[in-house]
């Protein structure tokens, strides 16, 4: 069993933002398998959509505890089902890698996004498989982080999404 969690904040006001690639990224994965519709799910902190990739069940899992606070949902998720942190799965923006660009990290640091800092301290190890997609433009030089992380992609940027869900996606999909 495999559990991807996509991070992201909520409410629908932030869908469209570079924080929410998780989500995104989650939810692109959902429709390509044909997974169940996201339902929330108090135990978990979260919404869960289920499937199956390669004859192996996958929980797929946004939380709704706010990025800063993902781990409680992850853990919760994890113990239930009693999930290895070898497939805890993450995907996450990053704001060190360009736009459009994603990359596999196998195990690491949180790089300074408080979502998965906060897996790794409720989890207690740092060692789970994660998906990164780059979020870095130009426009971060003109605001402070926080605004940056929480700014809407551009049209064109938009457009792009699905293909760069898709890389990431295959990057996880070689490795499962």
């Amino acid at each position: 069993m495999i559990l991807t969690t996509g991070l992201g904040n909520f409410p629908e006001k932030y869908k469209k933002t570079r924080h929410n690639f998780g989500f995104l990224a989650v939810e692109h994965l959902a429709n390509k398998f044909k997974f169940s519709e996201f339902k929330f799910e108090k135990k978990f902190f979260g919404e869960i959509s289920t499937g199956q990739i390669n004859n192996e069940k996958v929980i797929l899992l946004k939380p709704k505890t706010f990025m800063n606070l993902s781990g409680k949902a992850v853990l919760a998720v994890k113990n239930f089902y009693k999930i290895s942190t070898s497939n805890t799965w993450i995907f996450s923006d990053d704001l060190d890698l360009d736009f459009g660009q994603t990359r596999f990290r196998e195990k690491g640091s949180s790089g300074g996004q408080r979502g998965i800092a906060n897996i790794i301290n409720v989890l207690g190890v740092s060692d789970f498989p994660r998906v990164k997609f780059g979020i870095l433009n130009d426009k971060k030089n003109l605001m402070p982080t926080e605004n940056f992380v929480l700014s809407k992609f551009s049209e064109e940027e938009w457009k792009k999404i699905p293909q760069i869900c898709e890389k990431g996606i295959n990057k996880f999909l070689e490795k499962i």
